[in-house]
């Protein structure tokens, strides 16, 4: 079994420092194999021009990398972080995962901007990856909040062969409550959903984040749900091998019936 750790924090905007040391605090007591944190994590999120997100934008080998690379260390765990990247004159919202051999972070750049992050963020260019990790025999997908609206990514993902989609977030939706349970049914794997709470404001505007961070089952329950406020880290137990067979009756696998030639050029057929 697996320890899946998936936060709910509450970042200050643009309070790199103080975030790094909450979330220490809050991962202090924790031992997990992986990590789920939120969307933009560091930084906070409310930023409409690029010029308030530039003196908080990381190259991966910044300050909140070594942060997480030493904690991913010390902890012998994933860790799955929303931060804000500096691309040199590119900047992303981007999900960094930190192993705790110290290897350079895999990066994943969010490829379905929402709302006024098309002002602050280039559109991803990575495509979506899965991690495999041969000590936990664990394969995780990611994708970056507004990612799932769009069914693909989480297809995507399962061809590939992800038992756990991590999907760190800071939605001020509820739309998604109803839709992540169902990717995780229609690919058999577990999702987790690690989302921020509070509100951010700019002039007149206020984002209210909706917090409700759950990890959903091959069958759509959830096996962890928090509150809509309140920081805190739910630990869960996750079986990946349960993912790895598709079938739900003796006739029927939701991979092997696929008809990939009626679907377009867009739908791979599995690997």
């Amino acid at each position: 079994m697996i320890r899946l750790a998936t936060v709910q924090f509450t970042p200050r905007l643009g309070e790199p420092e103080a975030n790094l040391e909450a979330i220490g605090r809050l991962l202090e007591p924790i031992q997990a194999d992986v990590v789920v944190l939120p969307e933009l994590c560091t930084s906070g999120y409310f930023f409409v021009s690029r010029e308030q997100l530039v003196p908080y934008a990381e190259a991966p080998d910044g300050r909140a990398s070594s942060f997480f690379s030493r904690l991913a260390a010390e902890k012998r765990a994933i860790i799955v972080a929303g931060i804000a990247e500096n691309a040199g004159d590119r900047f992303y919202n981007s999900v960094f995962v930190f192993r705790p051999d110290g290897s350079a972070p895999l990066i994943y750049r969010k490829s379905h901007l929402f709302y006024k992050e098309r002002f602050v963020f280039e559109p991803g260019d990575t495509g979506f990856p899965v991690i495999r990790d041969e000590r936990l025999d664990l394969s995780i997908g990611i994708m970056l909040c507004y990612d799932w609206r769009f069914p693909e990514v989480s297809r995507v993902l399962a061809l590939d062969g992800a038992d756990l989609i991590a999907c760190p977030s800071n939605l001020v939706t509820d739309a998604w409550r109803k839709v992540m349970p169902a990717r995780a049914i229609e690919n058999k794997v577990y999702v987790a959903v690690a989302n921020r709470c509070g509100t951010e404001t700019r002039g007149e505007e206020t984002l209210l984040f909706k917090g409700c961070s759950a990890v959903y089952d091959p069958w759509g329950e959830a096996v962890a749900l928090a509150e809509a406020d309140g920081d805190r880290v739910m630990v869960s137990e996750i079986d990946p091998r349960i993912c790895r067979d598709k079938s739900f009756n003796e006739f029927n696998d939701i991979f092997a019936d696929r008809r990939p030639e009626l679907y377009g050029a867009l739908c791979r057929p599995r690997r």
